[in-house]
């Protein structure tokens, strides 16, 4: 009897848990289809995986909405959120005035350096006099293009653009391009890889501009979407608050991501 009231309970307690999931909202996150590593990148087997997306899956759990991680090409991602074919964007995307025009943020989740990686036979550093008459390499539809174009147009050679980071990695390691421009992180992951080791060094930090690049990452969320935003927000200072994101970011960093 007592064996058959303990199935009976657990088969009530999953069915409730069924049910609230099932009742849960269902929000559509959209992130970078191109890799992004450490934050995104998919596995043999296709499925996403990544800092970012363990910890947009923390602030989903907390903010209990059933996420589906949703790949759009990166420069279609704002009117993919603004045309409702996804919910939200969990993309390391930075919060600008410029892109506040035509979406809202969360706050920051997240906030790392932007930094010149550069071919260790290059002597540079991340200032325009040291990339006078260097090449180099940025994504297009990202902040480090706007910023490459704002501060070392005049004195770079050119500002190449790319579809895609690891496209500009790339080109870095073949020796076409002498530099490229990106979040530290990232550029700190692909350094580490043995191509990376091979071809190229962090030359330095690039000097702060808040208006181009920003206080920090926050969840991309519709103009207007007032409740969404409200969610996040709490999920965020719930995760911070709990040490769970600690907890995710010991996983991959051995320093503190969230920025000052």
């Amino acid at each position: 009897m007592k064996s058959f009231l303990k199935t009976t309970a657990a088969a009530v307690v999953l069915v409730v848990a069924g049910l609230g999931a099932a009742n849960a909202e269902q929000v559509k996150v959209g992130i970078a289809a191109e890799p992004y590593p450490p934050f995104t990148s998919p596995d043999a087997s296709g499925k996403w995986q990544g800092w970012e997306i363990d910890i947009t899956m923390a602030m989903c759990a907390a903010a209990k909405l059933d996420c589906v991680i949703t790949p759009v090409s990166w420069d279609g991602i704002i009117p993919a959120l603004t045309t409702k074919k996804i919910d939200i964007i969990a993309s390391s995307m930075s919060i600008t005035a410029e892109r506040e025009k035509t979406i809202d943020f969360s706050d920051k989740y997240y906030n790392t350096p932007t930094v010149i990686l550069g071919s260790k036979e290059e002597k540079m550093d991340a200032t325009p006099e040291g990339l006078k008459g260097k090449i180099l390499g940025v994504q297009v539809s990202t902040v480090h293009q706007a910023y490459a174009k704002k501060h070392f147009a005049d004195t770079a050679a050119e500002i190449k653009e790319y579809q895609t980071q690891d496209e500009a990695n790339q080109d870095l390691a073949a020796g076409r391009i002498d530099a490229t421009q990106a979040d530290g992180l990232a550029l700190e992951t692909f350094a580490a890889t043995p191509e990376g080791k091979a071809c190229c060094e962090i030359k330095g930090k690039v000097a702060d501009d808040l208006e181009i690049l920003g206080p920090g990452v926050g969840v991309g969320i519709r103009k207007g979407d007032t409740a969404m935003k409200e969610k996040f927000n709490a999920a965020i200072k719930e995760i911070r608050a709990n040490g769970k994101y600690d907890e995710i970011s010991k996983e991959y960093f051995t320093f503190d991501i969230y920025g000052g």
